[in-house]
């Protein structure tokens, strides 16, 4: 198969494009760095240089594809000038129309657990939307792929736990949280895009399933704080202490707000009515990589 990626080389592409190559397919990586091409090109994969912005470059891009894994870029959270809402509804456009023009048939969607809520989740609503749009799309086979709390974004706690010896959020203490690495990730998008499909479905991606006071234990086992715990501030000192980092602000209130909804369990109420085989890597690796950056 011919299979195009998007993400260039990070932290799900890159493992993608290994599995991809690895299983025999020919695999074309987008990156808008020209510096990344020979990388790209020193895995095994052809580069694409350009960016997911010009609706001509990915066109041409994705003709001839038997298969496109698309995503959204993650957001710089500290741009003051930051539009996620008009960004990822051009990204989504763009793609859509790359793919009717190119006759792709077959595509893998990376959104994001909380997609099926239409409030309170902060920019997760902004992957709805993305959904939404690319359903539009007739005669093509979408899988949305749902992953939960990527591991990596536990790193975010690192000037925390140094700082006051604890982890501390507007959700934490015993509240059951799934997680999942990236690797998990592209292990499922790599039968995504390889398995033949009709129509369009949802699928969850998770490693594990931990209360935040078991993901303490684990961190802090690894780091020589034993006695770590995550403990539960209000959504107030959450905002402020993101504020007081130079955090955009409109992005510190849907953070906080989307937060709120993973301590309720409201934004993982379709995660659990659907809820999917649990993948390889647990947090007992990811802890490995905490505490050597740690």
């Amino acid at each position: 198969m011919k299979v195009i990626v998007t993400g260039s080389l990070g932290h799900i592409s890159k493992p993608l494009t290994q599995a991809l190559l690895q299983q025999g397919h020919q695999v074309t990586v987008i990156s808008s760095d020209p510096e990344k091409e020979k990388d790209i090109e020193a895995l095994g994969a052809s580069a694409a240089i350009g960016t997911i912005e010009d609706v001509n470059f990915l066109t041409k891009t994705f003709t001839g594809a038997d298969a496109v894994y698309t995503m959204l870029p993650p957001p710089n959270l500290f741009d003051p000038n930051l539009d996620i809402k008009s960004d990822f509804l051009n990204i989504s456009n763009n793609y859509v129309q790359a793919i009717q023009q190119s006759g792709v048939k077959r595509v893998v969607h990376l959104s994001s657990v909380g997609a099926h809520l239409d409030q309170g989740t902060g920019f997760i609503l902004f992957h709805r939307q993305a959904e939404s749009i690319l359903s539009n799309l007739q005669e093509v086979a979408i899988t949305f792929m749902r992953p939960v709390g990527f591991y990596y974004n536990l790193f975010t706690f690192s000037g925390v736990i140094k700082a006051t010896g604890v982890m501390s959020s507007n959700y934490g203490a015993d509240d059951i949280i799934p997680w999942v690495s990236p690797i998990d990730i592209a292990t499922a998008i790599a039968e995504e895009l390889t398995t033949p499909q009709t129509g369009n479905k949802v699928r969850y991606v998770a490693s594990e399933e931990l209360t935040c006071n078991e993901v303490a234990s684990t961190l802090g086992a690894a780091i020589g704080q034993p006695d770590l715990q995550w403990i539960l501030i209000t959504d107030e000192e959450l905002q402020s202490r993101y504020e007081s980092m130079g955090m955009n602000k409109t992005i510190v209130a849907w953070l906080a707000e989307m937060q709120a909804n993973m301590h309720n369990g409201a934004f993982y109420e379709d995660y659990y009515l659907n809820r999917p085989a649990l993948g390889k890597v647990k947090l007992t690796e990811f802890a490995k990589e905490f505490a050597a950056a740690f």
